[in-house]
């Protein structure tokens, strides 16, 4: 039976009128195909006109046990009864900060905000205060937030304006950036370590940071090849660079300490934002002991009305205390691969140009024939087309990102009833792909 969209399109016309685009995000703007939703619960979400879908989207990461879980929410109830804000300290966030400084390899000082753009902000911050320099280098196809710094070579339309691979042009993303800022930015391609060294030649003394995502999360989930992410380590050691893991999708998703354990390169500050809260809003950022100190008065600046609000923080100690204790990453595992797995079988048996990429607990799909190893590869694949396969997925029962670029995230609930239901409804949409234009 066919999908109505019927109330989704009548919120959206209301919206529309009030808030721009009708939407909180630019990134949630589908017009009157704009996603409303009523509900959800483990590994399912219903929208305003009663549709069910099985949910890979997991508000593109955060939730990682499961919505609504209980084992979370009663905590936060509770929490909420001894009220939520005082611009005081709590015991809660010295016990929050003891589990990142146990469970993150580079994490040895921490401190909490509220986003994950507020997150990578404030290290740039540090970064600059630390070294007493301005620039840094962030990749090409690397997401990190929305405030002004980073707003540049995100996407890859067109893919001409970004240069030479030797020397890379920073393509602002978005109006009302002051110019100035470009010349602040060092872009480069990723999994590139031959451009690298000679950006690094030509600018190395000037570098505050390099900012890298270690997995592109905004590029359906590119891993970095071998040796890519030591070699940034040596290369920052070498100029005295601070490296900074940008983990908000990765921390606590791909595995316990999240990128950094997984690859098992050690950054000197990390940046974190979405999972470890199964969606409660709170971020944080830390790192070594030396660079965080620069975070006193009359060095470096750091405040927030919200920072350390008992509802995440209450949030972020059980969901950790879970993942502690119980299979999570393990169970995810499995199930992710299952998952991954058999979408790929799939779509090669209709010999259609789609590969899977990325980790079992976030991976992407590109519409390429071969695995891309960065933003300029990934730019010649077929979006539009894999943006219209997404479409019919969600007509069925699946809900996914609308702009492909964004992972598949799994969950702690998705059970093995949900990963066949979901391998069956792709069956058929695959089979309907191969009609659809390329």
């Amino acid at each position: 039976m066919a999908f109505k969209h019927d109330k989704n399109a009548e919120l959206w016309r209301r919206a529309a009128k009030v808030i721009p685009l009708g939407s909180n995000s630019n990134f949630r703007f589908a017009g009157e195909k704009t996603f409303f939703c009523d509900h959800a619960k483990g590994s399912h979400v219903w929208d305003v006109d009663g549709n069910e879908y099985i949910d890979f989207k997991n508000a593109f990461g955060p939730i990682i046990l499961g919505h609504a879980y209980d084992e979370v929410d009663d905590k936060v109830r509770d929490a909420i009864g001894r009220g939520i804000s005082y611009a005081a300290v709590t015991e809660d966030e010295i016990e929050l900060a003891e589990r990142f400084v146990r469970l993150c390899p580079c994490i040895e000082k921490v401190r909490l905000c509220s986003s994950g753009t507020e997150a990578t902000m404030h290290a740039l911050r540090v970064a600059r205060g630390y070294t007493g320099r301005d620039r840094f280098i962030k990749f090409e196809g690397q997401y990190h937030g929305v405030h002004d710094q980073v707003l540049f070579s995100m996407y890859a339309d067109p893919l001409s304006t970004y240069g030479s691979r030797r020397g890379p042009i920073p393509v602002l993303e978005s109006a009302g950036v002051p110019e100035i800022i470009r010349q602040l930015v060092i872009t480069m391609p990723f999994n590139d370590p031959e451009a690298l060294e000679m950006g690094l030649k030509r600018d190395g003394h000037n570098i505050a940071a390099i900012l890298v995502e270690p997995i592109l999360g905004n590029c359906a989930g590119i891993e970095p090849q071998k040796g890519f992410l030591e070699f940034l380590r040596k290369k920052c050691d070498e100029h005295g660079i601070v490296l900074i893991f940008d983990e908000v999708k990765t921390g606590f998703r791909v595995s316990l300490g999240g990128a950094q354990q997984l690859y098992g390169v050690t950054p000197d500050m990390a940046t974190y934002g979405k999972a470890f809260s199964n969606g409660y809003v709170v971020a944080a950022f830390g790192g070594k002991s030396e660079i965080m100190d620069m975070l006193a008065p009359g060095l470096v600046e750091h405040a927030g009305t919200h920072n350390g609000h008992r509802v995440g923080v209450t949030a972020s100690n059980a969901t950790l205390e879970i993942m502690e204790k119980q299979p999570v990453h393990a169970t995810i595992a499995k199930r992710g691969t299952r998952l991954k797995e058999g979408l790929q079988a799939i779509f090669d048996k209709e010999s259609l140009p789609v590969k899977f990429i990325g980790q079992p607990a976030m991976f992407g799909w590109v519409a390429m024939d071969k695995k891309p190893i960065g933003q300029r590869e990934y730019a010649v694949s077929d979006r539009p087309w894999l943006h219209n396969v997404a479409s019919l997925a969600n007509e069925r029962g699946l809900l996914l990102a609308r702009e492909t670029r964004e992972p598949w995230f799994m969950s702690y609930s998705h059970c093995d009833t949900d990963i066949d239901q979901a391998l069956e409804i792709m069956e058929g949409v695959a089979k309907d792909a191969k009609n659809l234009p390329h």
